[in-house]
């Protein structure tokens, strides 16, 4: 990976803090912006260090493996810093010595940045209270249990005062180029962009998958309320009957709408919503079985635990990590 070198005064000093099965696609995305940036302007705008809490390699989430350039333990002062998770952000967030450094950085003055679920570092620190975070859809119910203190959003990245978040993937891109364009203008983004053959850079307040959401919206106005009541009532779920009326639908009826726009029946549905609540409170918080259970509108332990097994192959106690061999909800298999 290229690395800036011959650093002036003007050089502004960015750390990459890389944790365990971190996206290596965030980490090369994020640097190549910088490494352009640089290459376009003919001056050494910003110089990169990536980093490991040990200042040892790194395993991504791929397998491949990153030498770093130093540890968090180091004397160096950057003028941002951006940290790097993906799975199991839970192990990393509790580290002491990584909030304290974190909490040091944000005191010197660094701009803190976080790709996708490095922001559940920086919140565990307690340096997202009251700012906005943008937070990757398949975690957004986890860190807003985890992180009532932050206003997390399903959108694709955040720049406020000396805090930027972003969901990840090809978000990153258009963070980075945001960062970018506040300090050297939207010129320079526009050749940016232009050479990642990019048609567009997107906004702070862009949601997530937009086009695709639009696509899969139901056109039934009956089926649109049947799927926001389900959302609504998962603690309490109803009984399939009373949402029919509740839209102005038979029981027939409905389960005919449902087989016809979804190919599948208003209660496998609304369980898969409630199991989709459970699976991702089980594996993004600290929740016990019985509260996730309670969240997900079971009353019975041993039937929600009969039901998530039958559906992921192992008891709900057993699904506590969001890792790389952790069981997946495929919502559209």
């Amino acid at each position: 990976m290229a690395r800036s070198s011959g650093v002036s005064r003007d050089t502004e000093k960015v750390g990459f803090l890389v944790l365990p099965a971190f996206s290596q696609l965030g980490l090369a995305a994020a640097i190549e912006i910088l490494f352009i940036a640089n290459w376009l302007a003919d001056a050494r705008l910003y110089s990169w260090v990536t980093l490991s809490k040990h200042g040892s390699e790194v395993e991504a989430s791929n397998g491949m493996r990153l030498r770093v350039d130093a540890t968090i333990g180091s004397d160096s002062r950057y003028d941002a810093v951006f940290v790097l998770a993906s799975f199991e952000p839970k192990e990393q967030a509790i580290d002491p010595k990584l909030r304290a450094w974190l909490r040091r950085l944000a005191r010197s003055g660094a701009e803190l940045g976080a790709i996708e679920t490095g922001s559940e570092i920086l919140a565990a620190a307690g340096l997202l209270d009251g700012h906005a975070v943008a937070v990757h859809w398949d975690n957004l119910q986890g860190f807003k249990e985890a992180y009532p203190a932050c206003a997390a959003r399903p959108q694709l990245f955040t720049a406020e005062q000396g805090r930027l978040t972003c969901a990840g993937a090809s978000s990153v891109l258009d963070m980075m180029l945001h960062w970018i364009r506040i300090r050297h203008g939207d010129a320079l983004v526009k050749e940016i962009a232009n050479h990642l053959l990019l048609e567009k850079v997107r906004n702070p307040g862009d949601p997530q998958l937009s086009s695709a959401r639009q696509a899969s919206r139901p056109v039934e106005p009956a089926l649109r309320q049947a799927l926001d009541i389900m959302a609504r009532t998962i603690e309490e779920p109803l009984r399939c009957q009373e949402i029919a009326q509740a839209v102005g639908l038979s029981l027939r009826q409905l389960q005919r709408l449902f087989s016809l726009s979804l190919s599948t029946t208003p209660s496998r549905h609304y369980m898969l919503m409630r199991l989709s609540k459970a699976h991702a409170l089980l594996q993004q918080t600290s929740l016990s079985v019985t509260e996730v259970a309670m969240s997900a509108g079971f009353s019975s332990l041993e039937h929600f635990s009969r039901v998530y097994r039958s559906r992921f192959r192992r008891a709900p106690s057993a699904d506590r990590r969001q890792s790389t061999d952790a069981p997946v909800l495929r919502r559209f298999a």
